[in-house]
């Protein structure tokens, strides 16, 4: 198993921002508008590279985004969302440059470190802001 710089990114990702992200009181959804707001979707892609990974957000139960410079890339995984809980470590074992659809992402509880579940990805959504 070769480890990828999305683990060292998920796992700064999750502690800079793991109490920011289980915010109280709102729902996935609410999180994800939230997140995705100004935002229009383009047409989904197979793979986005994982060296140009800035950072990743899980919404429970729901999707990852990542974010590639200004773009957020939503994941809908396509097996496993009922895992995604955002206190997880993202863990990829990929064979090439790029985290792709045909991936699986393990999933790492942080505070017992024990794995807490997997799942298959899906496409990625780029959502952009407009050019002004």
């Amino acid at each position: 198993m070769r480890l990828t710089p999305m683990i060292a990114l998920a796992a700064v990702g999750l502690l800079a921002t793991g109490a920011a992200q289980a915010a109280p009181g709102k729902t996935p959804q609410e999180r994800m508008a939230k997140a995705l707001e100004g935002r229009t979707p383009g047409t989904p892609v197979d793979c986005i590279y994982q060296n140009q990974i800035q950072s990743s957000q899980i919404i429970d139960k729901t999707a990852i985004i990542y974010q590639v410079g200004r773009t957020l890339y939503v994941n809908t995984p396509r097996s496993g969302a009922e895992f995604l809980d955002s206190s997880d470590i993202l863990v990829t074992d990929t064979h090439s440059p790029q985290l792709c659809s045909i991936d699986m992402v393990r999933l790492i509880d942080q505070g017992s470190r024990m794995p807490s579940g997997s799942l298959g990805l899906g496409k990625f959504v780029p959502y952009t802001k407009p050019k002004n």
